[in-house]
């Protein structure tokens, strides 16, 4: 008995030189043990196997983020459906193992490996656009178009990022990739960067969606640093009612209208126009039903957890990963300013009694609906009789349509 005591003893000690110092504690206990054989020498052979062997630091951090993103997702409810996913993935990514088992995320003929070649292929975003389209109403932006321009305005992000991107010396390719996570969509920001950069894929998504979760911290002081008291609290007119027709023409019109104009985007809007007419059609709820709910859902469940398991330490922790988190940051802070400050330039135009709430223009990005939730809470804050979410929706799925826009224009010229 003392013996075994003695032995976990030693291999605690021989554990903590591992993650310090990088040890090798198979060849300390054999050389302690002096045994080829036994009981020993079986003991030394399974902890070879284990995750504590094989452990870095690098697991730990990346351990400690995922566990952070599951905080934050069930303490304080950002983005959970996204946050919880992406954060076991981080786990099971980090979680050390032997090379050569079909284990990784990375490793031909693993079941992960499987499930990551729906991102790698850009086969899941197109089935979150088409979920995204049965479950969006179209109506705050059909009856009043002109809001529309908020959402183009917010992608400015968008090409801030590209040039930033750049200048830090990312080729082209990895620029325009790294550029999409301004406009603030992570299934875009996938597409676009397994077209264009697959080995920046874990951190572009990891960004793109953490900085999604993050709009209720990002945008407010933003929000009241540039739009002064008296327009935070302008009030709007109650949106038009807006008839089937008009609903029915609306994705039949977008589908036609911005994949001529950007062909390569045809994968997501053609799937967000597709959805949004099986919404509105009336004689296929069935399939909306299915396409806002059950499809979503599991593209949902695969998608984090296969984007999450791609941050294996070795993989993720780069100084580029850290510069795409720093130039994501900045994108998202650039969008939001654009669509704020639009909203007050666009006012000057704009009679006294048909202003709109610069507000609005935060919601310019693409996070649907988070990024109204917010315009909404701020508005509230402002004036607790003044309801702006209606309103904000119009530039937030028009945000949807401008980042996968921007994205197929990107491709056009990058690829």
């Amino acid at each position: 008995m003392k013996k075994f005591m003695t032995f976990y003893f030693v291999l605690a000690i021989l554990f903590c030189l591992q993650i310090v110092f990088g040890t090798d504690i198979s060849a300390a206990v054999d050389s302690a043990s002096g045994a080829e054989g036994g009981v020993m020498h079986g003991l030394v052979a399974l902890w070879d196997f284990t995750g504590f062997a094989n452990v870095t630091l690098g697991n730990m951090a990346m351990i400690a983020v995922g566990l952070f993103f599951i905080f934050l997702a069930v303490k304080y409810d950002y983005e959970p459906l996204l946050l919880i996913p992406i954060g076991v993935g981080i786990l099971i990514g980090n979680i050390p193992f032997l090379p050569g088992y079909k284990i990784g995320v990375y490793e031909e003929g693993s079941v992960m490996n499987y499930l990551y070649f729906g991102v790698k292929q850009g086969i899941y975003p197109p089935l979150i656009f088409l979920g995204i389209g049965a479950m969006t109403d179209f109506s705050s932006l059909i009856s009043n178009p002109k809001l529309m321009i908020l959402g183009a305005a917010a992608q400015v992000g968008i090409f801030a990022t590209f040039l930033g991107a750049s200048a830090l010396g990312f080729s082209p390719e990895e620029a325009g990739a790294i550029g999409i996570i301004g406009g603030a969509d992570g299934p875009t920001a996938i597409f676009l960067s397994s077209k264009l950069a697959p080995q920046l894929m874990g951190a572009i998504a990891i960004a793109a969606y953490s900085y999604m979760a993050l709009v209720p911290v990002i945008q407010p002081p933003i929000m009241r640093l540039l739009i002064p008291k008296k327009e935070r609290a302008i009030k709007m007119k109650p949106p038009r009612a807006v008839s089937k027709t008009e609903k029915i023409l609306f994705p039949l019109i977008g589908l036609l209208l911005t994949c001529f104009i950007s062909p390569s985007a045809l994968p997501l809007l053609g799937m967000l126009f597709f959805g949004n007419l099986l919404k509105e059609s009336g004689v296929t709820e069935r399939l909306a039903d299915t396409a806002r709910n059950s499809m979503i859902n599991i593209v949902t469940i695969l998608l984090g957890l296969t984007v999450g398991a791609s941050t294996q330490a070795d993989v993720f922790l780069t100084l580029a990963s850290i510069k795409i988190f720093g130039l994501g940051a900045l994108s998202f802070m650039v969008a939001t300013a654009g669509g704020l400050l639009f909203a007050r330039f666009l006012n000057v135009f704009l009679k006294k009694d048909n202003k709109i709430n610069p507000l609005i223009g935060a919601a310019g990005v693409s996070a649907v609906p988070d990024s109204a939730r917010v315009v909404q809470n701020e508005g509230l804050k402002t004036d607790p009789n003044n309801h702006l979410l209606m309103h904000a929706m119009a530039p937030n799925v028009s945000g949807v349509i401008g980042s996968a826009v921007a994205a197929g224009i990107m491709l056009s010229f990058l690829l």
